[in-house]
């Protein structure tokens, strides 16, 4: 601080000697005044950092400046790197419903579920058409001991006949209803051998022939199945000679002689 005073007033003696300086440095004293004050400032301000702090003399306070404008703001900064992402946010309250969506595909179908309890029974309906059972059959065995060879045997004794396709008068089934059916017979064989057979419209299609053995009673039995269309007759007929006064079938109290016929199945075209 003594050395600058010093050099100022070195400086101030040789400006003297010159009045065109003289005058220069008239005008220059303030400016260099206020170039001091600044110094000496900032030297107190140095030392003040360096030093600790003292009691100011009373004669220093009339050097502080004036206190300086404000500076401009200056130009906006880089942003910065992206900082950590935060911890996630407790959720947010449910949104409005959205438009109905569009139908999807059908979805394959699921396993059966178990059974449910039974329901209610229902109202009774209404009466249905029966169906038509188709029946023929009869039963008859022989009352006279000693039938006419070579012709029908009147079968006479009814055990069933209630359709009335059997003629006993004639000795002949005839058949009403077209089907399949069950014919079986079974004579009473009795002092001479017995050959009988079973006819269809005319023909014979089931022989029987029984050997008789003396002193005994014996059985002709045979039985078939015949398809018979409507208005065919079925009957069972003896082979002998018409002179002789037994051909061998016998029946009484005791043993009788039966035909028996039944049908099994109509034909479809029925139904």
């Amino acid at each position: 601080m003594t050395i600058l005073s010093t050099a100022f007033l070195k400086g101030l003696q040789r400006t003297s000697q010159d009045s065109k300086a003289a005058e220069f440095t008239m005008k220059l004293v303030p400016n260099l005044l206020l170039c001091l004050l600044l110094l000496v400032t900032l030297y107190h301000t140095e030392t003040a950092d360096e030093e600790p702090q003292t009691l100011k003399e009373p004669c220093a306070n009339w050097m502080g400046g004036a206190p300086g404008y404000p500076g401009h703001n200056g130009v906006p900064g880089r942003d910065g790197k992206d900082g950590k992402d935060g911890q996630k946010g407790e959720n947010g309250e449910p949104g409005e419903p959205g438009p109905k969506g569009d139908t999807g595909e059908r979805g394959a179908p699921g396993t059966e579920g178990l059974s449910g309890f039974p329901g209610m029974a229902g109202m009774k309906g209404e009466k249905g058409e029966g169906a038509y059972v188709y029946r023929s059959a009869f039963s008859v065995g022989l009352t006279s001991r000693a039938p006419v060879p070579n012709i029908p045997i009147r079968f006479t004794k009814i055990f069933y006949n209630e359709q009335n396709h059997y003629d006993e008068t004639t000795g002949k089934f005839r058949c009403s209803i077209p089907g399949l059916y069950y014919f079986t017979y079974h004579l009473t064989v009795y002092i001479t051998d017995v050959k009988v057979s079973l006819y269809k419209k005319d023909k014979a299609v089931l022989f029987t022939y029984d050997q008789f053995q003396k002193n005994n009673v014996d059985q002709a039995s045979g039985s078939v199945l015949l398809h018979l269309s409507a208005g065919e007759e079925v009957w069972l007929q003896v082979y002998g000679e018409e002179e002789k006064e037994n051909n061998g079938v016998y029946a009484d109290n005791i043993n009788d002689s039966t035909f028996t016929g039944f049908l099994l199945y109509p034909d479809l075209d029925l139904h």
